[in-house]
């Protein structure tokens, strides 16, 4: 059985900036695309949430996974969930994952 999958209200705050970034540069149903794609694969976690470089380092429990070479996606697997705590784009304020 799958774990259920959350995004936190940065994570979501992060897609749809990327959203707007994308829409700007390319259209709107081109960053509607993207931005679901993104959506969906983390809601894929739900069913191998240990995937992925654990970075202790940052935040006791927190994880980190690429897409598709452009995004960084951090997250943590809570007892009852898998929380999606950023996604960050062209490693862009990774730096921020310290503040998690």
């Amino acid at each position: 059985m799958a774990t259920e999958v959350v995004f936190a209200p940065e994570a979501l705050r992060d897609l749809i900036g990327l959203y707007d970034y994308v829409s700007d540069k390319a259209g709107a149903q081109i960053a509607l695309n993207f931005a679901d794609t993104i959506r969906r694969y983390c809601l894929t976690f739900g069913t191998f949430p240990q995937r992925g470089m654990r970075r202790d380092d940052l935040r006791p429990g927190l994880r980190v996974v690429g897409f598709r070479r452009r995004i960084t996606i951090a997250f943590h697997v809570a007892p009852d969930r898998v929380v999606i705590d950023r996604i960050l784009y062209a490693g862009r304020d990774t730096d921020r994952l310290a503040g998690l």
